[in-house]
């Protein structure tokens, strides 16, 4: 059955009570704005503990605590406060995140100006107002991005990120094998038996590897990007580093990818053929996938036309590179939505399949993108 059309809203869910995190609002005194108004408080989904909301000063704070071990909690800290050096020294049109507000590194804190009448680009993808205009500005956004060479920057971190992870794909650890859901222990063995895409995982490591390195965000989604009518900006930094800029290029592509994948099975641009009760077969599946695919992809067409304004030199491979990276997000976000389903459905093997394609024939797949040459 297709799912209709219907703008996203975003929750405000409960934060942790304040009274547990002290530090919280020691942070934001000594910053000046004073404590939280409590009934204020809300805090987006997510891996950190996080806080948003007036404070009795009179301004507005989004205050995030860094959890997981120590050793991976003071590197996302390092690298947090290497961006911002980096953004310092970066054009006001280059990516960057909200303003920086100050930090506690004992209790792992950081703290960030909320951003006011912003919207989730999530929420603009699916309401269908994330329009090519935006896409251009985020593509020379990066690219002025990758640009960057601030002073002292050959010092940031330029270990490679974890993922996809080589390691795990020729076998799992018992204690993270323990804790899976179904639905992660089939996208694993989907994954680990397929020689052929194993292959093509580690070549892709090889090539980032030898690749340049330029500062990148290293975990680019839509939902991370604030839009309002006078500018846009991306959060959730603590990826930062040098890396292969196909990492970013690639992120971006891949999530408009999954968009037209997702909407094989609703009647989003269907106009007046709708999509209601049919049978997918596979011939449908791959009939309605290249039809969305085809609606959604100039997007990345325009973003690539961005970026390559601001970067007109790029070394041979990153086009190649990128369709690969954007091919390893499809089956990344398999992963991540596994972790709470008990079995994968339909159209989460279907977004693997397009993954896996793009994973193996980067070559051929690259123009499908948009990734082709411009001048």
């Amino acid at each position: 059955m297709a799912v209709k059309n219907a703008a996203a809203e975003i929750p405000a869910y409960k934060p942790r009570d304040l009274d547990e995190y002290p530090a919280v609002d020691a942070l934001l005194e000594r910053l000046g704005l004073g404590p939280y108004l409590r009934d204020t408080l809300s805090a987006p989904v997510g891996r950190n503990d996080c806080w948003a909301g007036e404070t009795a000063g009179g301004g507005k704070a989004f205050v995030k605590h860094l959890v997981g071990p120590e050793p991976d909690v003071k590197a996302r800290m390092r690298r947090l406060k290497a961006f911002e050096q980096c953004s310092a020294a970066m054009p006001s049109s280059a990516l960057r995140g909200p303003r920086f507000l100050g930090f506690d590194e004992e209790a792992d804190l950081v703290a960030f100006e909320y951003v006011e009448g912003a919207r989730n680009g999530a929420e603009l993808m699916v309401d269908e107002t994330f329009d090519a205009a935006l896409a251009g500005r985020v593509g020379r956004a990066i690219g002025l991005l990758h640009e960057a060479r601030p002073p002292g920057w050959e010092d940031f971190d330029a270990s490679p990120p974890s993922q996809p992870s080589v390691r795990l794909l020729h076998g799992i650890p018992l204690p993270m094998f323990e804790n899976f859901s179904f639905g992660e222990v089939q996208s694993w063995q989907l994954m680990q038996q397929d020689e052929q895409l194993v292959k093509a995982i580690e070549v892709l490591r090889e090539k980032e590897r030898a690749a340049p390195k330029v500062p990148s965000h290293c975990d680019l989604r839509v939902d991370q990007f604030l839009v309002s009518d006078e500018e846009f900006h991306v959060t959730d930094w603590e990826e930062f580093r040098l890396a292969d800029p196909a990492r970013d290029v690639g992120a971006f592509a891949g999530e408009w990818l999954y968009r037209s994948v997702l909407d094989i099975v609703t009647d989003r641009g269907d106009g007046d053929n709708a999509f209601l009760d049919v049978e997918l077969t596979h011939e449908i599946v791959i009939e309605r996938g290249v039809q969305k695919m085809e609606r959604l992809l100039p997007l990345v067409r325009e973003f690539w036309r961005g970026y390559r304004e601001v970067r007109p030199v790029v070394d041979e491979g990153l086009a190649h590179r990128a369709t690969a990276f954007a091919g390893w997000h499809l089956l990344d976000r398999l992963m991540a939505s596994s972790q709470k389903s008990a079995r994968l459905s339909g159209i989460e093997r279907a977004a693997a399949g397009i993954g896996r394609a793009a994973l193996l024939t980067p070559h051929k797949f690259a123009a499908t993108l948009g990734f082709e040459e411009t001048t």
